[in-house]
C-alpha cells in the first residue's frame, strides 16, 4: 500500500511566503532568495516533524487462543475443543459467582474435568467412557451453574430466585462427586490389570518359595567352624 505523504510541510512553506510577502517585497530578487530559503528550512523541520510524530503505529493484534495441534481423530479433537471451551465456561462463572463455597466447587470441577480429558487424550480407546458424561452430565451442570449466576445477578431476593439458587447449591456436591467418580472410572481398566498382575506375582513367588517361610539364619555347629548358613 502506497505511503501518503504530509500535506503540512507544504503549508508550511507557502504560509512563510505569504508572512514574507507582508513585510517585504517579493519582486525584488535578494528578498525572494530569502523568502524561499526559510521556506526550505521550515519545509524540512516541519517534515521531519510529521515524519515522528504522525507515522501509523500498528495495531496491536490480539492473542489468540492458543489451539493444540490435530491428533487426526476428529472424535477426539471435538471432545478436547468442548472441554476446552467448558472450562473456560467454568473459569468465567467462576468469576462472576461471589458465593465461596460454590466457587471452591466451580474450581474443583475444572480440575476434574481436566484431568478427565488429560486421560482420554492419552488413551483415546477411553473415549466412549465419556460419552455421557460430554454429552449430559457437563452442559446440564454448565446450565445449572448460568442459572445461578443469572439469579444472583438479578440482586434481589425472591421466591423464584431464592429457590433457583438453593436447589442448584443443594447440587454442586454431588456434581463434584460424579465428575470426580467419571475420572476415577476411567483408571478402572489399569486397576484390573495392576490386580490381576500382583495375583500372578504372588503365585509365581510362591511357587519358587520365595514367600512364606523368611530367611533367617542358624548357627551351624561348632564343628562346623561357627559359620552362620541362611535357610528359606
Amino acid at each position: 500500500m502506497t505511503e501518503r505523504k504530509p500535506v503540512a510541510p507544504f503549508y508550511a512553506a507557502a504560509a512563510v511566503f505569504v508572512a514574507y510577502a507582508l513585510f517585504f517585497p517579493l519582486y525584488r530578487v535578494s528578498h525572494f532568495a530569502v523568502a524561499a530559503a526559510v521556506s526550505a528550512v521550515v519545509f524540512t523541520a516541519v517534515s521531519l516533524l510529521c515524519r515522528n510524530t504522525g507515522r501509523p503505529q500498528a495495531e496491536a493484534k490480539p492473542a489468540k487462543e492458543k489451539e493444540e495441534k490435530p491428533t487426526g481423530n476428529p472424535e477426539l479433537d471435538k471432545m478436547l475443543k468442548d472441554g476446552r471451551l467448558a472450562i473456560a465456561e467454568m473459569k468465567r462463572l467462576d468469576g462472576n459467582i461471589a458465593d465461596p463455597e460454590i466457587s471452591a466447587d466451580i474450581v474443583r470441577l475444572e480440575q476434574v474435568s481436566e484431568k478427565i480429558f488429560e486421560q482420554v487424550k492419552a488413551e483415546p480407546k477411553k473415549l466412549p467412557q465419556i460419552r455421557r458424561f460430554m454429552d449430559y452430565y457437563l452442559p446440564t451442570t454448565l446450565k445449572l451453574l448460568n442459572a445461578y449466576d443469572r439469579a444472583s445477578a438479578a440482586g434481589i431476593s425472591g421466591e423464584n430466585i431464592d429457590t433457583t439458587m438453593k436447589k442448584v447449591a443443594g447440587m454442586m456436591k454431588t456434581i463434584v462427586q460424579a465428575f470426580e467418580k467419571q475420572l476415577d472410572a476411567l483408571f478402572g481398566d489399569s486397576a484390573l490389570d495392576i490386580s490381576t498382575d500382583i495375583t500372578v506375582l504372588e503365585n509365581l513367588m510362591a511357587r519358587e518359595g520365595l514367600t512364606g517361610e523368611q530367611m533367617h539364619a542358624q548357627t551351624s555347629p561348632k564343628d562346623d567352624g561357627g559359620d552362620i548358613k541362611l535357610q528359606v
